[in-house]
């Protein structure tokens, strides 16, 4: 993944994380419930420790990020890819799961305890320069996979339902692999035509609510088509991040897929770059590797082949309103990460994705024009 495409001297980090924004777990009293109707809700790592970010949450991350600075001066920064609206539960139960509707995540926000500042404290980071958002989706929900399951009164699903929560840790099956998370796969063409719309109304609800543009996209479950690619160029973004290895579905079979392959810099028939994730930093799923040594190992690699490291790390690694103690001990391992990086790399600069796609095009950096 480190030897094609664009090279550069200079000694470039990006934190990509995703999910921010999204609804999960709803609470340990709802894990409890589903726990004692004989779901094993605690022995998957999201559907344990994943939730939507609280106040705390993000205080004390930015208060990490804070608390080293490249050679530019600046704090390391987080890309939080952010998902822009989550399912109107108590809509579609009134529709009897016949329709689906939606509810910005600025209003979800509302409806947990601990959250009344999360939007104010967001604006903070981006003034501060410790978080960017970035286009993640508009829901983090299949949304005709997910519908399907409801109307067939699939007992998983109602019973999640009932706490607010589309995905639990249940055996898998073909469509609910990616336990309806996976937002842009289509088992039709009537789903790729949906998909592609659903794409660029998140894209509009996207800069509502913060003002500016999203250069760059991650697509939910790295599984998108061809076509959400061009809808997302006509929205004027000019990035897509990802793994190596893109899940482009097969419509009409579904979860069969074409697998087409990346590297950073290279473009598609847009124009559009590829960023691609090198590097990963991902405690809560994987807590028996150590991800200090880990990243800074494959950091290295990057550097030696002159690319950029782009590190992948999920916002549950960050997350502590169900289970404090996952926020805590994964922060102390990040800040030893980021102190040992500015150590080992006195010369690194910390970068947004789309800042990074920005140096790798030339154009003018919109980060940078929107912080001052």
């Amino acid at each position: 993944m480190n030897i094609p495409g664009w090279r550069s001297p200079r000694k470039l980090i990006v934190f990509e994380s995703d999910d921010w924004g999204t609804v999960r777990s709803n609470s340990l009293t709802a894990l409890q419930k589903l726990s004692e109707k004989g779901y094993p809700v605690f022995d998957g790592a999201y559907c344990k420790y994943d939730a939507l970010e609280c106040n705390d949450d993000l205080e004390q991350l930015f208060e990490v990020l804070h608390s080293v600075k490249d050679k530019n001066g600046n704090p390391a920064v987080i890309t939080a890819n952010n998902i822009v609206a989550n399912p109107d539960f108590e809509k579609i139960k009134a529709a009897d799961y016949q329709q689906y509707y939606f509810e910005p995540f600025i209003d979800t926000l509302k409806k947990y305890p601990a959250h009344d500042r999360v939007f104010d404290l967001y604006q903070q980071g981006i003034t501060t320069g410790v978080f960017w958002p970035q286009y993640h989706g508009r829901e983090h929900v299949n949304i005709s996979r997910w519908l399907k399951a409801l109307q067939n009164k699939k007992p998983y699903m109602l019973n999640a339902f009932e706490y607010g929560m589309f995905s639990l840790h249940v055996p898998m099956t073909p469509h609910y692999y990616n336990a309806y998370m996976d937002a842009l796969d289509c088992d039709s063409e009537a789903d790729l035509v949906s998909t592609i719309k659903i794409v660029s109304d998140g894209l509009a609800m996207f800069e509502k609510i913060w003002g500016f543009p999203s250069r760059s996209f991650i697509a939910p479950c790295y599984i998108w088509h061809q076509q959400h690619e061009q809808a997302l160029s006509a929205m004027g973004v000019n990035y897509i991040q990802g793994l190596p290895i893109q899940h482009q579905p097969i419509i009409s079979e579904g979860t069969k897929y074409h697998k087409k392959y990346h590297f950073t810099g290279t473009s598609n028939f847009k124009g559009q770059r590829y960023l691609v994730r090198n590097a990963f930093f991902e405690p809560t799923p994987y807590p028996n590797v150590d991800w200090v040594d880990n990243c800074l190992y494959r950091i290295q690699t990057a550097f030696r082949w002159g690319k950029p490291a782009i590190v992948s790390t999920h916002r549950v690694n960050f997350i502590g309103y169900l289970y404090p103690e996952n926020r805590e001990k994964n922060l102390h391992q990040f800040k030893l990460l980021l102190q040992a990086i500015v150590k080992k790399w006195p010369d690194v600069a910390f970068v947004s994705s789309d800042e990074l796609g920005d140096l790798i095009t030339g154009r003018e950096c919109l980060r940078q024009t929107i912080r001052q």
